[in-house]
Order: C-alpha cells, then structure tokens, then sequence
C-alpha cells in the first residue's frame, strides 16, 4: 500500500466533493473545468499537502483564486479523512494537514505487510528481460561490468517489486572475431612454452593480458604439447574452447560472490548453431531491408533511421548532415557480423520469447549503437522503438588516497572485479556502484572501508544494526514490540516523530520511480535518507525509561523504521546486519 498516494488521493476526493457541494448550491458551475493536481510542498511548515486547482480553475471560474479557495473550504468535511485541517495560502493553494489517522495508517500498513511492505502492481502482467554485464569471456571482468552488474541486478530487483515478472540474462559472446583472437593469443602463448618466446611472434592484435599465459600453461600441464602436431582448426577450436571452460566458470563465481545470480547465460554460438542469425538476416532482405555490394549483404540502416527521423519531425537537410551509414550483416567470405548476431539476438527475445519489454545496460561508448539496433527491430515489425530500452552508464575512476588506481597490483592491467572484491566488502561494492547510471562515478576505495558515517553504506547499516540492538535491550526488560492496534499514536507528537513517519511512507512511491526511470538509485538516497530521520529520532526521543505508553509508541515507530531499512537494503542486495 502507497501512504503517500492515499493521501493525494484524498486530497482530491475533498477537493472534487467540496466542488459538488458548492455547485449543488449555485456557489460554483456545475461542471468542474479542471482536474485537482496534489503535490507535497517543498515546506511543509504550512501544510503537507497542497493542490493548485483554484489557481488553475480560476480564470474557467471567472472567479479570483482566493474567492474559489473560500468557497470550497466552507463546503469542505474533513472528518473521517486523513487530515485534521485545510487552509487556503498565498494565491489561492489549498494546504492540507495530515492527522493522526494517517501517521497511526502508515505504521499499521508497514508492519503488516513486512517483507512485501514497498510493493506496487504498475508493471503487472508485463514480461521484462534485463540483459547486464555480458562481459567478453575471453578475459577477466573489469569495472564497468562491475557498475553495470549491480545496475542490472539492482533493477531488476526493483521491477520486480513493481509487479514484472522479469529475467536476467547474461549474453556470452563465444563466436565471431573475439573468439578467433582469443585462440590466436593462447595458440602463440602455447607455442611459446615449448618453443620459446623468442621463437613465436605474439599476434600485434592479440589479448596480452597474464591470464591468456595462464591459460595456455594450465592447457600444456593437462595435454602436453599434442596441439603442435594438429592443424590449426582443430588447435583453434580446442584451445578456444579450453579457455571459455575455464573462464566463463570463473566468471560465474566471481558474479555470485558479487550477489548476482541469472536466469540464463545464452550463448551467441548457438544462434549461429540453430541458423537463427541467417534466418533474420534472410527475414530482413525479404523486408527489402538489404542489398549486396562488393560481395558482401548490407543492411539498409540509413534509410531505417532516416524514416525513423522524419516521422520524428527532422527536415531532410538535418538527417543528411547526421551522415548516416548502413552495416554488414553477411561478409564477402560468407560470415556474419557480431550486429547480424546482435539483431537475431533481439529477435529472439521479442518474436521467440516474447518479452514484452528487454532493457539492456551497456557502456556509454555504446551509444552509436543503439539507435542502429532498435531500427532493425522496427524493420523486422518488432517495434524495437517502444520495446526495446537501453541504459548507457557511464565510466568508473577508482580513487584511493585522493589519486587515480589504474593497474591491478596482481595482473599489472585494468583493476577486475575479482581484484576489487578483495579490496571491498561486498555490500560496499554495491551500494557504491548503483548510482546514476549516467553520471560518471569515482568509487573511493578508502571510503568504501571506512566504518563512520562519512561511508554512506555503513551510515544505514549503523542505522538498523543501532535498531536491532535497541530492540535486544528492551526485550531484555520485558518490553516486546507492540502490535498496532495496542499503540496510542496520539502520543507521537515531536517533529523528529512524525517527520520519520513521513520518511518512511515514502518507500513505496522511491520504488515506483526507481522501475519507472530504471534509476534503483533512487533507493539508495531514500535509505540515507531514512536513516538520517531515525537517527534523528533517537537523538531527539528517549525509549527506555519513558511511561509504558510512550515506550510502546516510539518502540513500535523504531521497529517500523528497521523493517523498512532491511527491505530497501535487500531490495539492493545488501545485508541488513543486526550488530556491527
């Protein structure tokens, strides 16, 4: 149950009532000109709800706007309604006062609901795939999939709560030039073992990294050197195949020691495999989407987007001056190219699975990218406009000591996600990373492990471990969290009180908007936030030693406030510990 929004909703029922009261005694025409807007003000010292109907009625009206707020405030009944006052302000707002009914409602609904408390069904009855991290498995994970692994999980997570049924899937990119590089790197380091590196030329295009040396010795220890007498196809496949075995493995772990566990990992190979890319590729052409040139089959992506453009309102001379270009899907010596894979990929997801909505979270530097693939879904009829959503995220710095850390201290190369790991808590990881997507970050790795409130994280893990312990100490007094119905919530009456309640009704609404803008940023903010308000309770307030009613009033809240903190900490994937 969404407090907040119960509370606009009533908001305006007393509004559109006050209205009919009026016009049915010849006060205010009969029908009303506009729709009641509600808002909470950003001071609510005079209110905490506000509507503007009268402003914006006023001139249908013919009426000033403080003559309409009058009227409508002598023909207001606020009784049985969460408000215990209304009061016109300025121009002609009409403030509302919350009572106790709704402060009393909101505790009652979060201990009811418990783990389900944040809930909404606005994406019920959708199917949703969010594709993250797809990392190349021809190397170790770096940093960017690590933001983009808790971006993913996170929003998931957080459509989920919105009422999605959703699917997490990791694409592993086992096809295509990557994977003949990567052959060609561990078939050089192979070599070398047995003939010297002096002897092989390394591939000047190759993967240079430790781990490919790593690699091709844990492949000599196994078989010796029987790839030296095999012709080079078969020396590619094995070694190739080697390498995924060991790292896609590898990869899984360190994602699960991340927290982050997925419904599929759907291998490219294997639409190349089923004849899926050529059947897309053939269903484009049958489109009329393509064409042959120098013997290779282009897809006509200019034209797509230029249509695309022009529908959008863009003049000719503005498209031109984009210089759009078409793709390769099918090259001259016959294989298709990783965007032909991309393009059956999505089709798969849309026309095979039928998802009704695929969110995908790439780097920034894909960018260029994404207009390019969602005009192939619309050429294949499958409104890749409207269904398909990319989520750019930005680039990751790692700071310690105020400087730059580039290099892993292991491998010499970019810091991996198994490096980072080991340097941070995992909840810290989390928390850190699941930021603004498109807001450039720089995670601070001395912040990320300091145990003080400058560690936002540790901040809100204080705050419901400090609960917990509360709660331990009064149990041990004989006083056990009260159920609703045996609380006098006319005893909370401090501002550091009532403004923890208004904090904590507030999660539902920070869930909502965080599916709504695939931005689960919005829950760590809300968790300061919220952390900060009951921090201030606590400070303000005193528990232990007050009357028995008191004690029960504000033991209640303090538990409330810690439900709500381990549901937003979960919804993230991190721990809510009970001591620290």
């Amino acid at each position: 149950m969404n407090m907040i929004q119960n509370a606009k909703d009533q908001v305006l029922e007393l509004t559109l009532a006050a209205y009919r009261k009026a016009a049915d005694a010849g006060l205010l025409p009969a029908d009303c000109p506009v729709q009641p807007s509600v808002e909470i003000p950003k001071d609510t010292a005079n209110g905490d709800y506000t509507t503007t109907f009268c402003l914006a009625a006023a001139k249908a009206l013919r009426k000033n706007p403080r003559e309409v707020a009058q009227i409508l405030l002598d023909n207001m009944a606020l009784e049985g309604s969460y408000f215990t006052s209304a009061a016109m302000a300025g121009p002609g707002f009409l403030n509302f006062t919350l009572g106790q009914r709704w402060f009393s409602e909101t505790v009652a609904t979060v201990q009811r609901e418990g783990a389900d408390y944040g809930k909404n069904d606005m994406l019920a009855g959708k199917k949703y795939m969010v594709e993250f991290v797809s990392a190349n498995p021809t190397g170790p994970m770096h940093m960017g999939n690590a933001r983009g692994g808790v971006l993913g999980d996170t929003l998931a997570s957080v459509l989920q709560k919105s009422g999605a049924d959703v699917w997490r899937e990791f694409y592993v990119n086992d096809a295509g030039n990557q994977i003949e590089k990567f052959a060609k790197s561990l078939e050089a380091r192979y070599f070398q073992i047995f003939k010297g590196e002096d002897a092989v030329e390394f591939p000047e295009d190759g993967y240079h990294g430790d781990d490919i040396r790593e690699l091709a010795q844990l492949y000599a220890d196994a078989h010796g050197d029987e790839l030296l007498h095999v012709d080079e196809k078969t020396r590619h496949d094995a070694l190739a195949r080697f390498g995924l075995d060991h790292n896609i493995p590898k990869m899984k772990a360190d994602l699960a020691r991340y927290g982050i566990q997925y419904d599929e990992w759907f291998f490219e190979s294997s639409l190349h495999e089923s004849g899926y890319v050529a059947d897309s590729v053939a269903e484009l052409t049958k489109r009329g989407y393509t064409y042959e040139k120098d013997g290779a089959l282009w897809l006509k992506t200019s034209e797509i987007l230029a249509a695309q453009l022009r529908a959008a309102g863009k003049s000719d001379e503005a498209i031109e001056k984009l210089g759009l270009k078409d793709d390769v899907l099918r090259r001259a010596n016959g294989f298709y190219t990783y965007f032909a894979a991309d393009i059956a990929y999505h089709r798969n997801k849309f026309a095979v699975r039928g998802f009704d909505k695929v969110i995908n979270i790439w780097g920034a530097d894909h960018h260029g990218h994404v207009a390019r693939l969602k005009g192939a879904m619309d050429a294949l009829g499958l409104d890749g406009a409207h269904r398909l959503d990319i989520v750019l995220m930005q680039l990751v710095k790692l700071v310690q000591d105020g400087e730059v850390v580039r290099m892993s201290k292991r491998t010499g190369k970019a810091v991996s996600l198994t490096d980072l790991l080991d340097m941070v808590p995992v909840d810290a990881c989390r928390y850190f990373f699941n930021a603004k997507p498109e807001t450039q970050m720089e995670f601070d790795l001395g912040l990320a492990v300091r145990e003080d409130s400058e560690n936002p994280v540790y901040y809100v893990q204080y705050a419901h471990a400090r609960i917990c312990t509360l709660l331990k100490n009064l149990a041990a007094d004989g006083h056990t969290v009260p159920s609703p119905d045996a609380v006098d919530f006319s005893l909370l009456t401090d501002p550091t009180e009532l403004a923890l309640i208004k904090q904590i009704a507030g999660y539902s609404d920070i869930v909502r908007l965080a599916a709504r803008d695939y931005d689960p940023s919005f829950i760590n903010r809300y968790l300061t936030d919220l952390a900060a308000a009951f921090h201030k309770f606590y400070n303000a307030c005193r528990i232990k030693g007050e009357a028995e009613d008191l004690l029960n009033a504000r033991l209640l809240l303090a538990d409330t406030a810690r439900s709500v903190l381990k549901n937003g900490m979960e919804l993230i994937g991190c721990s809510a510990p009970e001591k620290m």
